[in-house]
């Protein structure tokens, strides 16, 4: 028997059908919302005064521990390792595990 699963993405305030999923953070964590383009370019307008005056951030911020450091791709945090991902043409599902190539290439390219 032959299936097909068909993930559909739905906008996270109005439910209509999700054109991209956005992750940003605040206050130390990082949250992804599906949305819309008008409602992304929403999300986007709010936040480009704060965008234009903030400084982007490379790593998690925390110091190194006992001689290592940990990155989103070790820690755990995939909402960062999968913005990443799809910003660098990776195909990348929204939910479950990260391909194990995607994570090294991410902490490959946080390390150059």
């Amino acid at each position: 028997m032959a299936q097909q699963t068909i993930i559909q993405l739905l906008d996270d305030l109005d439910g209509s059908e999700a054109s991209e999923t956005i992750v940003f953070g605040l206050d130390g964590k990082l949250y992804e919302i599906d949305l819309t383009d008008k409602n992304a370019a929403k999300l986007r307008k709010t936040l480009e005064p704060y965008v234009a005056k903030g400084r982007k951030v490379s790593q998690a911020r925390g110091g190194r521990r006992g001689g290592t450091t940990q990155t989103a791709a070790s820690s755990g945090d995939t909402a960062l390792v999968r913005a990443w991902a799809k910003e660098n043409g990776y195909e990348v599902n929204d939910r479950g595990r990260v391909p194990a190539e995607i994570k090294q290439a991410y902490s490959k390219a946080k390390a150059a």
